[in-house]
This record gives C-alpha cells, structure tokens and sequence, in this order.
C-alpha cells in the first residue's frame, strides 16, 4: 500500500503541467531565441539563452534572460496552485526549465556582484528541490 500523504505537514510538491513543444524543438537542435520567441512562457528556452550568454561571457545578458525564464516560471507555478513555497521536484521533467532559470539568476547575479539576490536564489533553489540545487551546482 502507497501513502501519497505528507506527514511532515507542508505543502504538496507543485509540478508544472507538460509543454513538450518547446522541449522538443530545442532537442531538435532549434536556436533557442527562436524557441523563445515562439513559445515566450517557456522557462526552458529562457534558461537555455541564459546558459548560452554565460558562456560567452554576456553576463549581463545572461541575467536579463534568467530572469525572464524565472518570472515566466514562477507565473506557471502560480497557475498550478504553488503558494509561494514549497517543493518543486527536479525529477519532473516539466519543473527543470524554472529551476533551470532559477540557477542561471542566482549564477548570473553572483557575476554581476548581486550577492543578497545570489543568495536568495540560491536557498530559494535549494528549497524548491535539493536533486536541482545538487545537479545544477
């Protein structure tokens, strides 16, 4: 027998519902700006573009598109019924293009000097899923 309660008391686990368009494409190899541009609510893309910024070294550019992929996120969590904390596993593919973002502002603010936002991004990663905070690094 399966127990699906949380005994612990806090919020259930928010998982994102499934948006396999915007994942497919840049599987396929499509630009992400592209994708960005096609699919605008997708967190993926925009951390996708933020991951490509960094490692050119556009830092600045980097933020400004994590930031936009985590806002994006965060409008999608929202609308899933999180409240503001709370686990948002890793281990849901769907969940991985927020957190992905959510790492990108958090490595993105540290570059520009924005400590306190480096460190509520990153314990706001943490919180929202330990496997992310762990496999992103």
């Amino acid at each position: 027998m399966t127990i699906h309660e949380n005994l612990l008391g806090g919020p259930p686990p928010t998982h994102l519902p499934d948006d396999p368009e915007p994942r497919e494409a840049l599987a396929s190899g499509a630009a992400p700006a592209d994708v960005a541009a096609k699919y605008p609510a997708s967190s993926l893309a925009w951390a996708q573009l933020a991951d490509e910024a960094f490692e050119r070294g556009s830092v600045v550019e980097s933020y400004a598109y994590a930031r936009t992929g985590y806002h994006r996120g965060l409008d999608a969590l929202r609308r899933s019924g999180w409240k503001g904390h709370g686990p948002v596993p890793w281990e849901h593919e769907p969940n991985r293009g927020f957190l992905r973002a959510l790492h990108a502002l958090a490595r993105a603010a540290q570059a520009i000097g924005e400590q306190e936002e480096y460190e509520r991004c990153t314990q706001f990663l943490k919180d929202s899923s330990p496997t992310a905070a762990q496999t992103l690094g």
